[in-house]
This record gives C-alpha cells, structure tokens and sequence, in this order.
C-alpha cells in the first residue's frame, strides 16, 4: 500500500464508488454490491495508480492492458447474476480484480491470463488476499479450458470480432456469457445465453476493451482503421 494512503481513506474512497458509482447508477443486487464494497480495488495495482483506485475509470496495469473501470466490471456481473453454487471461467485477468470479485460470488474460478508478468502478479494479490478458490492459468484465453467445462458462466475482459466458437461451446447449457464484441472503436457488451444450444443475445452497454488475442480472436491486435 502506498505509504500516502491509509486504509481509511482507502475505505473510505471504496464506499463513495460503490454508492455513487454503482448503487446511484442501478446496480442493486445486494451481494454484488458487498462484493464490490470488500474487495481492494487498490491492492491489485501499481502502487503509483493506487490514488485513483476507486475513480471512474480505467487504468494501466502494465504491458499495454488495464484494468476495467468499476462499474463495466459491476454491469458485467450484475448481468450474469451469478450465485454460489457456479463455476466460472474468465477470459483477462489483467489485475485479478475482477476475478476476486468473481471468488467472492461464486464456488470456483479458472481464469487464463495471455501475459506470465501479469497472470504471476495477480495470482500473488490473490493468494495474499486470501481467494483460495482461483487458478489462474497463462494461455490462449479465446480458446478457452475445455479439460474444465462446461462452466455455468464465462466472462471475457477483451474484445473479440465475434462470439469464439469455443467458449460459447463450452459453457453449460442455460448458462450465460457476456463479452465485448466488436473493433477497436465501436464496441458493444454482450450478454450470450445458452438456450437450447443456440445463442441468445442482448446487448448490455457500449464499452472499449483492448483487443482478445488469440486463435478465437484478433490474432495480432485490432486492425488499422
């Protein structure tokens, strides 16, 4: 923790996102709204950007990624609806902030990072912060982990041209997905149910991701305009 930052005002600062942030723009599921009111937004950053933890907005976490601005994570779960029975699979670590948040609302979840530096800092705050119930893998995310489906929810944290095949095959029938899809500058949330093998689509919000690399995704990053 930044030796500027004490943990009350830390606490303090994490309490005004949840109310103005996310109670004040509708986000109201009680569970969600404690999971959002425990987890340290701030321990899963660098200690320079630990000042604006709890602001609006994204922020750099190193090697050309960032970590989500609050309320997409809080849209993204909230849609998803998730209960302590599930499995989950996310798609981006990057920090591993949503993924505590994710170890907070569900039994288990397996989280693939495409960056060692990145999926080795996150697995380090997760097991300090005590979320046993993670593995975070290093690999080609939009591919998913076939060895571990079907999974009850899958997140994806990057955006992708379409829905991967793969993912979408893997999640549990009557299971839901939500993830962004479309170019560098237009992009839409997706919210993908599993209805009778068939997707299910509603569109959750506008929103600007950094690009799903890999087989399923965008295999060198977005295209030039």
């Amino acid at each position: 923790m930044s030796a500027n930052l004490s943990n009350d005002v830390l606490a303090r600062d994490r309490q005004q996102m949840v109310e103005s942030q996310l109670r004040a723009r509708g986000i109201a599921d009680p569970r969600l709204l404690e999971a959002f009111s425990s987890v340290p937004r701030h321990e899963f950053l660098p200690e320079k950007s630990q000042p604006e933890a709890y602001e609006d907005h994204p922020l750099p976490i190193g090697e050309g990624q960032t970590i989500s601005q609050p309320y997409i994570v809080a849209v993204t779960l909230d849609a998803l609806a998730l209960r302590p029975s599930q499995v989950v699979l996310e798609i981006g670590t990057g920090s591993g902030y949503q993924t505590a948040l994710l170890a907070q609302l569900t039994k288990y979840v397996y989280s693939i990072e495409r960056y060692p530096a990145l999926a080795a800092r996150a697995q380090a705050a997760l097991l300090r912060l005590g979320y046993s119930n993670v593995l975070v893998l290093v690999g080609d995310g939009s591919k998913g982990l076939a060895e571990c489906a079907p999974y009850d929810a899958i997140v994806v944290a990057a955006a992708a041209p379409r829905i991967p095949g793969p993912l979408f095959q893997q999640l549990r029938e009557g299971g839901s997905m939500v993830i962004p899809i479309g170019p560098a500058d237009v992009q839409e949330l997706d919210m993908v149910r599993k209805h009778n093998g068939a997707p299910m689509v509603t569109v959750l919000e506008g929103c600007r991701f950094v690009p799903l690399i890999g087989e399923q995704g965008y295999s060198g990053g977005f295209p030039p305009d």
